[in-house]
Formats: C-alpha cells, structure tokens, sequence
C-alpha cells in the first residue's frame, strides 16, 4: 500500500490521498484511492497510471480530501485510449452532488449514481456508490467496511483488509479520515497492521471537539486497538510533525512516522503506505 499524502497541502506535500494495494491469488494488482484531496492527482500519478484505479473511497467531502476528483474525470473522459470505464467512487450520502459541483457545475455529465444489484451505469467517469455504516464492500481481494467518524459533515472511518502473503492470512489498514476519537475510529483500527490516523490538532492548543484528534489521540487509539504501527496524518503545514511523533511515541510504544510523500509501508509482507 503506497500513500501520496496526508495533510492539507502545504509547502512540500497535497493533500490528503493513499494509494492501497495488493495482489490477489492470480497475481492481479488492485488499487484503491483512499482520498483524492487538493494537489494529490499530480503526486499520484508518479505511483500508478489512473486507468489502473480500481476504486476511490472518499471518507468525507472537505477539499482537502475530494477536491483532486476533478482531475480524475478529466483523465477519465480525455485521456489517450480513453474514455475509461466508470470508475466506482465510495462516498458519503451527497457524494453525487457534490462530485458534480466539482467537476461540471451541477451538469452531471461526468457521474452516474449506481442504481440496481449489479451498479450498472449509462456512462460518465465514475460510479458513485454511498457508504452504509457498518457495511462491508468488496473491490477484488479488498474488503472495506466504513465507520461513523465525529466530524462536521457526514464522515467516515475506513478499515481495509486484504490477503496477505501467507497462504489464508489477512493483514489490516485503517483510515480515519478527519475526525475525533470516538466508537467508528475504534471499530476500524481494532487489530490493524497499520493505521493512518489524523493529528490536525495539537494539545494545549486546540481545544475544540468533534473535528480532529491530536497526536496523543491518534496514540491512545493505536495503543487501545492493538494497532501495530501508527502513521500520523493530517499534520497542519504550519505544524511540526517531529513533535507530532515524539508527542504519540510517549503513549504508543509501537512504531510511529509521519506520513511523508511517497513513504511506503509493508504490513506482514504485503505492500502498504502512507506519504504526505
């Protein structure tokens, strides 16, 4: 799982975006997009060409985590060998409309809403499909089950497990997306490999709840969940994400970075990342 970036964008990074992939009994590479924030489709293209996207899971529709959609559907509609199949996007329940605002003024040549069993769409760049809390999807060898994250617009938490490389075996990813601790972070992370958990605030500072966690959160999360390795994400530009590490690693006695661009993270032998 390769990630592309983890904060709003700043100096040295877009914004928030993961690249999450594995292969499948056959060999076959999936891709997922967790994110497609401000800046990001550019930095992601080093990593993986868009045609070979298997999906794009939004945890919430804040710019810094959608805005880079727009990229997507230009690529989608106009690129050479183009147009590409409907690319499915996972969202929040105004997903649609807000793809739309986005990409073509509310026109809605660019998306489809998924109606029926199978998701058959009529055309467009992407298949648009609204999470269900508690409901599991499946992309390939992926299963994606998306939580209730606390956050001031409709949010998720998204816990992504995957074969590993042990015949029969599974690793795990969480992603918390924005938002404060609370019961849909815990049900992601619980047992995860590896968790990508916000620190948009810092303690002392900011006092405000039900929007970000802090460093020392996204720490009491890891440590109560079990989680293997914690990777801070979210860190603001005009922060330091030194003192957001030293600041987990009092409470997590796991291994803890900061997601960097390009950074790649295995977890038990399958690929896994986080950059920023």
């Amino acid at each position: 799982m390769v990630g592309c970036s983890g904060s709003m964008a700043g100096p040295d990074s877009p914004a928030s975006c993961y690249l999450v992939q594995t292969d499948d009994s056959a060999g076959r590479t999936w891709s997922l997009v967790l994110d497609l924030g401000s800046g990001a489709f550019g930095r992601l293209q080093r990593h993986i060409d868009p045609a070979h996207i298997d999906a794009v899971c939004l945890s919430h529709l804040h710019a810094d985590h959608c805005a880079d959609i727009v990229g997507l559907a230009v690529w989608a509609k106009w690129a050479p060998g183009g147009p590409l199949a409907p690319i499915p996007v996972y969202g929040p329940s105004d997903t649609v409309s807000r793809i739309r605002q986005l990409t073509d003024h509310g026109r809605g040549e660019h998306i489809n809403a998924v109606h029926g069993a199978h998701g058959r769409t009529a055309g467009g760049a992407f298949a648009v499909r609204t999470w269900k809390p508690g409901v599991t999807v499946n992309v390939g060898p992926f299963r994606i089950t998306p939580w209730p994250a606390r956050h001031p617009v409709e949010a998720y938490a998204l816990r992504v497990v995957a074969p590993s490389s042990t015949p029969g075996g599974e690793v795990t990813l969480a992603y918390t997306g924005d938002g404060d601790e609370g019961p849909g972070c815990e049900a992601a992370a619980r047992g995860a490999g590896l968790l990508l958990a916000e620190a948009g605030f810092v303690e002392g500072r900011d006092a405000v709840r039900g929007v970000h966690m802090t460093a020392s959160q996204a720490a009491e999360l890891a440590a109560g969940a079990g989680v293997e390795t914690l990777v801070l994400t979210h860190v603001a530009p005009w922060d330091d994400r030194d003192v957001a590490v030293r600041a987990a690693e009092v409470i997590f006695t796991g291994q803890v970075y900061a997601a960097t661009p390009g950074a790649v993270h295995r977890v038990e032998g399958a690929p896994a990342g986080a950059a920023e």
